[in-house]
């Protein structure tokens, strides 16, 4: 799946530009245009460092719908961990443990996170919002994406990095 962010003027409704591997396309909205990252990059650039299967984007590709909470809250772990200077790791498990008290166990135990996963996500995040200050109105990034399945790539662009699409205009 290959998804485009473009960069809106401020206060102007954004969308990204979804092209599924089976052929569906389509807009999703994103909300008001602004300099910050915009929060369905953060999801992405989240769900894949971590290889989030049930997330946001995972379930956009497989055309389903999963229970998203935790992946949001992950998200909200991994930008938090972004914001902070040189997080330890006993920083980020307490973090972990504030931001995901309110799931059950079953769903995700805090104390299994590990926090040089969260950081290195949120380094990657750090990147892509770089990324995102230097764009011009008009211009976008173009990621593929393509989420695990049970455990394993459904091909290899699984683990390639996002990039800039050089010379991309909208």
């Amino acid at each position: 799946m290959r998804v485009t962010f473009l960069r809106f003027p401020d206060h102007k409704c954004g969308y990204s530009l979804v092209e599924r591997d089976d052929g569906v396309v389509f807009r999703r909205t994103s909300g008001i245009a602004g300099p910050r990252l915009p929060r369905d990059l953060m999801q992405l650039v989240v769900e894949r460092e971590l290889r989030i299967t049930d997330g946001i984007w995972a379930g956009i590709a497989a055309d389903t719908v999963f229970d998203s909470a935790r992946a949001e809250l992950l998200a909200d772990l991994v930008a938090t961990t972004a914001a902070l200077d040189a997080p330890t790791p006993a920083q980020i498990q307490r973090l972990a443990s504030a931001k995901l008290a309110g799931l059950p166990r079953a769903a995700i135990d805090p104390a299994a996170i590990d926090p040089g996963m969260v950081a290195a996500a949120a380094q990657a995040l750090q990147v892509e919002a770089a990324r995102w200050a230097h764009l011009r109105v008009g211009e976008n990034l173009r990621y593929v994406f393509c989420p695990l399945i049970s455990g394993a790539c459904r091909s290899s662009c699984c683990y390639s990095r996002m990039t800039r699409a050089e010379g991309c205009r909208s």
